[in-house]
């Protein structure tokens, strides 16, 4: 299992994404970062998220 937060992406957020693959994490994130943040991801930005994406 995947998980990011929120936080360690630099929002005062206490969202958690959890899902199988990193590339799911990453579909969550953006859709969470668009939807919650008003934050568009773009792939370059992808990059750096999931550099932060931690197992379990």
């Amino acid at each position: 299992m995947k998980t990011l937060k929120c936080s360690d992406v630099g929002f005062e957020c206490a969202a958690v994404v959890t899902a199988e693959t990193v590339e799911e994490v990453l579909e969550q994130a953006a859709a969470h970062a668009r939807d919650v943040h008003g934050v568009l991801v773009m792939p370059e930005m992808a990059e750096e998220i999931a550099k932060k994406i931690q197992e379990g």
